[in-house]
């Protein structure tokens, strides 16, 4: 047995007998890639069509990501989203004013003049 310990040492072997080789470390998970936005514009006019079926414009972080997937999108979508985005933020800022119920209409009209702009520009918002 000494023998064999002398001679994997001698043959570079530097771990001890009965000992495991530490195991590889493995690749982390390759992440999932973005939606691809094919037909540009595409992904806004999918989320908005969604957030309106929904009713859940003035929910926190659906018209944010509907203004954040326009960045392929051509003018008219990303102009309407624009619109939606300050819309929404003007609503947000009145809550609990007086002019809070226009403003939270003017949001459901911006979204609604986006679903036209979505088909006018040949992409489904969807249902």
């Amino acid at each position: 047995m000494c023998a064999l310990l002398l001679l994997a040492g001698a043959a570079g072997c530097t771990e001890p007998a009965g000992v495991p080789a530490p195991a590889p470390a493995t690749a982390a998970p390759p992440s999932t890639p973005p939606e691809a936005d094919d037909p540009p514009g595409s992904l806004a006019c999918g989320k908005i069509g969604e957030a309106v079926r929904a009713g859940n414009l003035m929910q926190p972080g659906v018209i944010t990501g509907v203004s954040a997937s326009t960045s392929t999108a051509d003018a008219p979508v990303a102009d309407a989203a624009a619109r939606l985005q300050q819309a929404y933020e003007q609503a947000v800022k009145a809550q609990g004013a007086e002019e809070e119920p226009d403003l939270v209409a003017a949001v459901s009209a911006a979204a609604a003049e986006m679903v036209s702009v979505c088909a006018d520009s040949g992409l489904s918002s969807g249902g």
